[in-house]
């Protein structure tokens, strides 16, 4: 049995898969992936997701050329949450910063920036 088959997949055929960076332990990012982005991780060593917003199979890095090079891939103990840690080239979030995790919570219910940017989003995306 592969492991695929051992992963509890949504009604919407997908599993949330947590990117961390490999050097630092550092939570990069959350996306979704259907077993079609998962196989194509596999087998190039780059991070593939599926947008729900857009619907759309896409690479990590394919625009902004901030990509993801795969150093292990695991799975929980239910089988419905991967781990993928990576070395992050550039930003993970498209928001420029390193981590889609940029922001903390403080006591007020306010929130408060936690790290510099990296790269402007218009930098990223020049269109």
């Amino acid at each position: 049995m592969s492991f695929y088959e051992k992963l509890k997949w949504t009604s919407d055929g997908l599993v949330p898969a947590i990117v961390q960076e490999q050097s630092t332990g550092r939570v990069l990012m959350m996306a979704w992936m259907n077993r079609a982005s998962l196989e194509k991780t596999v087998e190039t060593g780059k991070t593939h997701f599926w947008s729900r917003s857009r619907q759309k199979f896409w690479m990590k890095g394919e625009e902004s050329g901030h990509t993801q090079t795969v150093c292990d891939i695991a799975f929980d103990c239910d089988g419905d949450t991967l781990l993928i840690q990576v070395v992050q080239n550039g930003a993970a979030c498209h928001e420029g910063y390193k981590s889609c995790f940029f922001r903390s919570v403080e006591a007020s219910a306010q929130f408060k920036i936690t790290e510099e940017m990296l790269k402007r989003p218009d930098e990223i995306y020049k269109k």
